[in-house]
């Protein structure tokens, strides 16, 4: 399949004019690869790292030529393009390398298979739902039910075991043993949807990028708000779009072994000197 034709099945399904007015999904950079068989490297963020993990694998004869990243490289225009500049470098690179770099962001949070869905069918919600419509039966976030219901010890176990997370922020909760049914998730940074998943029902909400006053927030409100981190919570749709990839046919797609969490949570000083 060429690259034309893999954007194009992409963009049907998951279209970019859905993207918030903020973001920037679509061509990041397009050097000239529409009409090449699509080699596609997968990632949550377009890094350097990635970059040169794609170069990498054109050196050993595998002719990577697009980058297809949930996160945007560009989120503003730039001024200007300089040397140092690590978006001025992946342009370099993508030109003299012909790799093209495409975002799917905020279009692909809302469909179906998205990085939503992808969290519930992990936490194996069912009866599941948008927490927020943003066109019929699409939208952002999900709510559903477990069942059979878990305690919230169970529930973080559960998190903790399938996303792996390398640390869970969670709010503060008297009785571990209580019972859990309805579920809500987000990829990424969720916690400006905190009183339209109170509107769910949810009593517990799965997201990342939380502040100190929005655990508050959530504390007052009776909600167990679960941060497992940005990554955690959107890295498993990039899994799940190499599968959608692998079944139509490509000539070659992979995901990035460089895709990085960009935190490092320090051990506890008694692990340390354990």
């Amino acid at each position: 399949m060429k690259i034309a034709d893999l954007i194009a099945w992409f963009e049907e399904w998951a279209n970019p004019s859905w993207q918030e007015s903020w973001d920037n999904c679509g061509w990041q950079i397009e050097p000239g690869v529409l009409q090449e068989q699509a080699r596609v490297l997968v990632c949550l963020t377009p890094t350097l790292a990635v970059m040169q993990e794609a170069i990498a694998y054109r050196a050993a004869g595998i002719p990577v030529n697009l980058i297809f990243a949930h996160h945007p490289l560009i989120f503003h225009p730039p001024k200007s393009l300089c040397q140092g500049d690590a978006v001025a470098e992946m342009a370099r690179l993508a030109f003299t390398h012909n790799i093209g770099i495409y975002s799917a962001h905020t279009n692909f949070d809302q469909v179906q298979d998205g990085t939503a869905d992808v969290l519930a069918q992990i936490l194996e919600l069912k009866q599941v739902h948008p927490i927020v419509l943003t066109q019929p039966h699409l939208g952002y976030g999900r709510v559903g039910i477990l069942h059979p219901s878990v305690t919230i010890k169970q529930l973080l176990e559960i998190i903790q075991s399938r996303l792996q997370p390398p640390s869970l922020i969670v709010s503060p909760v008297k009785d571990l043993q209580q019972k859990i049914d309805k579920v809500a998730v987000l990829g990424g940074s969720g916690a400006s949807f905190i009183s339209a998943v109170i509107k769910t029902g949810a009593q517990a909400y799965l997201t990342s990028d939380c502040k100190f006053h929005q655990f508050q927030e959530s504390r007052d409100r009776g909600l167990i708000l679960i941060d497992a981190g940005h990554y955690a919570t959107e890295r498993p749709a990039c899994d799940r779009l190499v599968q959608k990839f692998t079944s139509l046919n490509l000539a070659w797609v992979q995901l990035s072994k460089e895709d990085e969490d960009f935190r490092y949570f320090q051990p506890h000083r008694k692990n340390m000197e354990n």
